[in-house]
């Protein structure tokens, strides 16, 4: 996971206390920079509403193969794969040989393994983000198939559930507003790593 900035846990904070209590959501205190991370999307105490289908280019018929860890999986398609980074989420590392395994990581990419491998989904591009990260990785929204039909978008799923955190790499995209307010939400009910008996937000 990348290192999330004292600005940025501060805004998270600020916009749950305005979750819990129905003010609007208060600016950066003066002096304050916020980074590109930095909470400014849905105003608090409003609901932002979830995607429902793919609003971009959409390529179908994969499978997932492999799930690497809670943010990264490869799928398959007509003897092709891919590596898949999901786009607008971060979850706890477990993988980097440089790095010690992060709190909620396992649960993070267990929960990855239960929704996703083996699963058909549709992989939905978003043409902000380009088709690649800096590490060949394809840039991608996951839509598994549902057992009782119809998708759902995974990645928003990890953030509603705690088991990963919004993250905006570098431009803003298209579900942003809807992630950040999910993550608020979750940090306002301390789910997954929001809760304090895990990483209370932290992770």
């Amino acid at each position: 996971m990348s290192e999330r900035s004292p600005c940025r846990v501060a805004s998270i904070a600020l916009a749950v206390a305005c979750v819990m209590s129905g003010c609007a959501e208060s600016g950066p205190s003066s002096g304050e920079r916020p980074d590109s991370s930095s909470l400014s999307g849905p105003r608090a105490g409003t609901t932002v509403a979830p995607p429902r289908r793919p609003a971009g280019p959409v390529a179908r018929g994969w499978q997932v193969v492999d799930v690497v860890d809670g943010d990264t999986v490869t799928v398959e398609r007509s003897g092709r794969r891919l590596t898949v980074r999901l786009i607008g989420i971060d979850t706890p590392e477990t993988v980097d040989p440089s790095r010690p395994v992060e709190c909620f990581g396992p649960e993070a990419t267990a929960f990855a393994q239960r929704r996703l491998a083996g699963a058909r989904v549709w992989l939905e591009f978003d043409p902000s983000q380009g088709r690649r990260d800096v590490y060949g990785r394809t840039l991608a929204y996951v839509w598994p198939d549902r057992p009782s039909g119809g998708r759902s978008l995974f990645n928003l799923r990890a953030v509603r559930r705690g088991y990963a955190v919004e993250f905006t790499y570098d431009r803003d995209y298209r579900w942003r507003d809807a992630f950040r307010d999910a993550e608020l939400r979750a940090a306002a009910t301390q789910v997954g790593l929001w809760s304090p008996s895990t990483c209370g937000g932290s992770a």
